[in-house]
């Protein structure tokens, strides 16, 4: 990746760089010093029905070729992303504020899907299905699975390489050409890809970013050529995309405010290490940050002081320096919202355990907080907080957790640290989630296991084979 390619800053279609506007335009900022990284032209509408045109265009040809074909351009994408790390490591860093041993972390797991990806691309099959009775007497039949179509794709500031590639590569794995709207907190990792994909010999039009605001955006939604809207992003958002994108197949991937449940028999060691990266990491910018902690009344008071402990060690500052765990907000207008939303909560009764105040607004840096004394209706346990910020809770029984972590409107993903069997089997049967992580926080995730919510944190899974499955659509033969 030479810096000429990202620096170019234009929205990327059909293989070249496009964007004429010189005043309707981006600054793309460092998120720790403020410093600007590019100046990007946002697309305008002519542009944006250029890249849907060779979408379409792409999509002709691209579905057709093998499958061996598609696993070798994936192949070919991800020697280049492993040749390219540390450039798109730095690039992560700079844009999106993140610390950089969770960057690199970032680049290995996009370089996992795209292998997973590769390997998918030549297991995608159909299946028989029985007929020989009544009046199928005599008959066969099968079904074989068709790439659904241009996908539009919109992606989130916090993982711009992986939760991108969590739609383009499953996408060209079965043959669908791909629009990208990254964020515009984050587009120039994106374009970084782009060119990557350029230079490796994906053919125009089977990538393309386009940098544009919610207008042109939504042209592209409502666009009956494309065929398939891969969201991810905040639930207000989602619904409201889904509910615009007519008569498109729609995967969304929302946000949550998760759980994670504390009981007597926990290893209270390994929850509190556990939690206090979980709930800070990235200052909380992950949809499955822990922000509701639950912890049985036996053990409340002694696992705050590990908790404490173990927040306490967390490095905080500058997101490139080594060992750096919390790092810079993404934007002063988010600072300002948790901290209203904490100052609403004390106002309200909660206590304060530790942070709750800005750290460092030069650099964008808010100090790690902890509440109790909270109730359902404060807003920082009701909705998603996506900030360093965690409520702590002290409950007398089991089955009263989980009503209370039932209660919310979200439902992505909990945690539970136990070492009693009847627990975990009474949470995975009771709790209203998309998956539970049995000691260990919500924010686990493999990036090839179905991942996705219920109630208004999803519609859909991702996971590089489950992704593929929601781009295809089966067609049966009967003979």
């Amino acid at each position: 990746m030479e810096n000429r390619d990202v620096l170019q800053a234009k929205s990327f279609i059909n293989n070249e760089w496009v964007g004429h506007s010189t005043t309707n335009i981006l600054v793309v900022k460092n998120k720790f010093d403020q410093s600007p990284l590019a100046t990007v032209s946002y697309a305008d509408p002519s542009e944006v029905q250029f890249a849907i045109a060779n979408s379409v265009q792409a999509f002709q040809s691209y579905s057709k070729i093998s499958a061996a074909e598609r696993r070798d351009y994936l192949l070919k994408i991800r020697e280049g992303l492993f040749q390219e790390r540390d450039k798109f490591i730095n690039l992560i860093v700079s844009e999106g504020g993140k610390p950089v041993n969770y960057a690199i972390q970032e680049v290995e797991r996009s370089l996992l899907i795209l292998q997973s990806a590769a390997d998918e691309a030549i297991r995608v099959g159909g299946e028989v299905v029985p007929m020989d009775f009544g009046l199928g007497k005599g008959k066969s039949a099968y079904t074989k699975n068709y790439p659904i179509g241009p996908i539009l794709a919109i992606s989130p500031f916090n993982f711009p390489l992986n939760l991108a590639m969590h739609k383009i590569a499953p996408a060209l794995a079965v043959g669908c050409p791909v629009i990208l709207k990254p964020s515009p907190y984050t587009p120039l990792t994106a374009l970084a890809l782009a060119s990557l994909c350029k230079r490796v010999g994906l053919p125009a039009g089977v990538l393309n970013v386009v940098v544009c605001q919610n207008e042109e955006a939504s042209l592209m939604l409502k666009d009956e050529r494309l065929k398939m809207l891969s969201f991810t992003g905040s639930a207000e958002v989602g619904w409201k995309l889904k509910s615009e994108a007519g008569k498109k197949k729609v995967v969304l991937e929302l946000g949550g405010n998760a759980a994670v449940i504390v009981d007597r028999t926990a290893n209270l060691d390994d929850a509190a290490k556990a939690i206090a990266m979980g709930a800070y990491n990235y200052a909380g910018q992950v949809c499955i940050s822990v922000q509701r902690i639950y912890v049985d009344a036996g053990v409340f008071d002694e696992f705050i002081e590990k908790l404490k402990t173990e927040v306490g060690l967390l490095k905080i500052g500058n997101p490139a320096e080594e060992g750096v765990v919390v790092g810079p907000m993404i934007d002063r207008v988010h600072i300002d919202r948790i901290d209203s939303w904490i100052q609403e909560a004390k106002t309200k009764g909660a206590q304060v355990i530790f942070g709750g105040s800005v750290l460092d607004l030069e650099h964008s840096l808010y100090s790690p907080t902890l509440l109790t004394n909270t109730t359902a209706d404060m807003k920082i346990v009701a909705e998603e907080a996506f900030g360093p910020v965690a409520i702590i809770e002290k409950v007398q029984y089991f089955d009263e957790v989980i009503r209370e972590i039932n209660r919310s409107r979200y439902g992505l993903q909990a945690g539970l640290f136990t070492n009693q069997l009847s627990q975990m089997k009474y949470a995975h049967e009771n709790l209203e989630v998309g998956a539970l992580i049995i000691n260990g926080v919500p924010g686990f995730r493999i990036d090839t296991m179905p991942y996705g919510g219920v109630k208004d944190s999803g519609f859909g899974r991702e996971g590089v084979k489950y992704a593929m499955a929601e781009m295809l659509e089966p067609r049966l033969l009967v003979y």
